[in-house]
């Protein structure tokens, strides 16, 4: 858990937050197959002629979509429970996302459950969590070489 109780709170905050932006984005009905929706075409087609290989696909930038949209769920669990427990970030993403595409499956029949998105969320919510690890550690030994500095000039 990080020792300072503002970036402990900012981070219950941005949970809190992003927990209810996830469940509005993953939870309400699907107005269309965005698959099939002109502009989807249109972007690929630029994103085709700009250079983009043939395999850069709606389902690849779609898969790509669900990695980002987790990352920030291994973030927030790892600044919450601290860096050696970075594992919690990804086993609270994948049971978030067992949870929501269960949930897509039983109440909300105009959105497709998937285990592939399972496995993308979790795979976010893993490069989230690695990343706040990094972070945290990187900052930990910062911190901790000030720190022997100030002990050695006093």
């Amino acid at each position: 858990m990080h020792r300072d109780p503002a970036v402990r709170r900012a981070s219950v905050l941005a949970g809190v937050v992003f927990a209810a932006l996830l469940a509005l984005i993953v939870l309400v009905p699907a107005s269309s197959e965005l698959s099939s929706h002109p502009m989807v075409f249109r972007a690929l087609g630029v994103l085709h002629r700009l250079g983009a290989p043939d395999w850069v696909s709606f389902n690849f930038i779609e898969f790509g979509a669900n990695i980002a949209l987790f990352v920030p769920v291994g973030a927030i669990v790892v600044l919450l429970a601290g860096a050696r427990r970075w594992w919690l970030g990804v086993l609270v993403g994948g049971c978030a996302s067992v949870a929501i595409e269960t949930a897509q499956l039983i109440f909300v029949t105009s959105r497709v459950a998937s285990l592939r998105d399972v496995v993308a969320n979790t795979a976010g919510s893993m490069i989230g969590a690695v990343l706040a690890a990094v972070i945290l550690a990187v900052l930990g030994a910062r911190r901790a070489r000030a720190a022997r500095r100030r002990v050695t000039r006093s």
